[in-house]
Formats: C-alpha cells, sequence, structure tokens
C-alpha cells in the first residue's frame, strides 16, 4: 500500500507503549460501546466484531459478512469493508487508553470479499506524534494468513472525552465509560 505523507508517520514519530493495566497479550477485548456499528453487540445489523490482542499492541478480530454487508450482490460492500478497517484500527488505540477520532482513513481494495466470508482483521500503531497516531490494518480472507483483501493507513487524532459529551450523547457515554470524567 502507498500511503499518502497524511497517514505516514513523521521523523520522530515513537513507537506507543502500553499503559499501566493494558490488556496483557492474548485478551479479548470486548466493546467500547454496545450499540457501535463495528463492535457492538447490540447492533442489529453491525459487523459485531469480536476482537483480542496477541501482544498488547497489535488487534486482531474477525467478522463474517452477511447479508446485511453486500453492495453488489453476494459481494461485501466497499463501505462496509472502510468501516471494519476503521473499527479494528480504532480498536488497536483505544489499547492506550485514550480517546481517539478518526482523521484519515485510507483503503485499498484488493480482491471481492464474497457475503458468507470470515474476513480476519489486523491492526497495529506505526508511531504517535503529539495528538497524532499513524496506524495500519490488513482484511485477509478466509485465515490469518489467508489472501489479503483491504488494507487501509489511518490517522487518527487524540481528544478528550468532552468531545463526545459535546458532540454525542452524554448519558449513553456515562453509562457505558465510569472510567472516565465526562462532563465537560
Amino acid at each position: 500500500m502507498t500511503r499518502s505523507s497524511l497517514t505516514t508517520p513523521p521523523p520522530g514519530a515513537v513507537a506507543p507503549a502500553a499503559p499501566p493495566g493494558a490488556p496483557r497479550p492474548g485478551a479479548a477485548l470486548g466493546s467500547h460501546y454496545g450499540r457501535c456499528f463495528g463492535c457492538g453487540t447490540e447492533h442489529p445489523t453491525g459487523l459485531h466484531l469480536k476482537a483480542r490482542t496477541p501482544d498488547g499492541a497489535t488487534v486482531e478480530a474477525e467478522f463474517t459478512v452477511g447479508e446485511a454487508h453486500q453492495g453488489a450482490p453476494g459481494l461485501a460492500h466497499g463501505g462496509v469493508l472502510a468501516a471494519a478497517m476503521d473499527e479494528v484500527i480504532g480498536m488497536s488505540v483505544y489499547l492506550f487508553h485514550k480517546p481517539y477520532v478518526t482523521g484519515r482513513l485510507e483503503t485499498d481494495y484488493l480482491q471481492p470479499v464474497p457475503v458468507g466470508t470470515t474476513l480476519h482483521l489486523r491492526a497495529w500503531c506505526n508511531g504517535i506524534a503529539g495528538r497524532k497516531a499513524y496506524l495500519e490494518a490488513e482484511g485477509r480472507i478466509g485465515a490469518p494468513d489467508g489472501p489479503v483483501a483491504v488494507r487501509a493507513a489511518a490517522l487518527f487524532i487524540e481528544v478528550s472525552m468532552e468531545h463526545f459529551a459535546a458532540h454525542g450523547d452524554l448519558a449513553a457515554i456515562a453509562a457505558e465509560h465510569q472510567d472516565f470524567e465526562v462532563n465537560p
């Protein structure tokens, strides 16, 4: 994948370090919000990504492309694949216990993904510079070492929880994130 200068870490970007209390290697990662389209267990047509961290720094997840996820007959919608990339990348930044939002997402589609296919996703952070995190992900068909169907590079921006309180549903944030101060 050829990344733009907007998703390439600048000189001096540092590899992220796991904070105290970070998930241990092999740990399953829960949903950050029950109704999230990407990882929420309560979203009726969502991706329902089930993620884990094999090493405390990367995230692996799977989802099976369902009927609700198709674009062309029998094939995954490109926007759904981009959403899967965005979600697994966001989960990898979530490992650092800081809230981030997507600033830019570049997605390359290498081959079609049929309905019924399990897509194996992996994401990692290439570096952090100030509030900017530079990340990548790939999605493989059928197995963790299967053919690459989709790749992504992203720029995520660290924000405060007040960002979500100001622009989202404060009550829902407070209900699911008691460990964060969300009162602006």
